[in-house]
C-alpha cells in the first residue's frame, strides 16, 4: 500500500502542472481575444471618424453641428470640431498601430508557449495534420509523374 500512495502522488502533481499550463494557455488565449475585440472596435470607430471628417469637409464651417461628448450631445460649429476629429483620427491610428503589433506578439507568445509544452488543438491541429499530409502526398505523385517523364 506504501508503494501505491508513492505512485499516485507524482500523478497528481503532473495532473497539477498540467492544469497549470492549460490555465495559463487559456489566459493568454483570452487575452489575446480581448486584444482581437479591442483592434476591431478601434478600427470600426477609425472608419467612423473617416466617414464623419469626409462629410464635414464639404459643409460650411460656420454650421452648427452636434458632437457626442462623454455621452452628452453638445453644440458646435463645424469648424471647432472637424480639427479635433482630424486630430482623433491620427491618435486613432497610433492606437491601432499598437494594438496590432501587441496582438501579433500575444500570437508569438502563444505559439511558443503551445510549442514549449507540446499543447495541441482538437480539430485545428488535426486540420493542419491531413493538409500537411494531402500535400506530401500530392508532391510524391508530382515527383513520380515527373520522373516517369524523364526516363520515356
Amino acid at each position: 500500500m506504501a508503494s501505491d500512495k508513492k505512485t499516485e502522488k507524482p500523478q497528481t502533481k503532473v495532473g497539477k502542472a498540467n492544469e497549470e499550463i492549460l490555465a495559463v494557455f487559456q489566459t493568454l488565449r483570452n487575452d489575446q481575444r480581448l486584444m482581437a475585440s479591442k483592434f476591431s472596435e478601434m478600427e470600426m470607430e477609425l472608419n467612423e471618424h473617416k466617414i464623419v471628417i469626409d462629410t464635414l469637409k464639404t459643409v460650411d464651417p460656420k454650421r452648427k453641428c452636434y458632437r457626442m461628448i462623454g455621452g452628452i450631445l453638445c453644440e458646435q460649429v463645424v469648424g471647432e470640431v472637424l480639427p479635433t476629429l482630424v486630430a482623433n483620427k491620427e491618435q486613432l491610428t497610433k492606437v491601432i498601430a499598437s494594438l496590432h503589433d501587441q496582438l501579433a506578439k500575444k500570437g508569438i507568445e502563444i505559439n511558443e508557449y503551445k510549442e514549449k509544452h507540446n499543447i495541441r488543438i482538437r480539430g485545428i491541429d488535426e486540420l493542419q495534420q491531413t493538409e500537411e499530409e494531402s500535400k506530401e502526398t500530392n508532391d510524391s505523385k508530382r515527383n513520380a509523374l515527373v520522373g516517369n517523364f524523364l526516363e520515356a
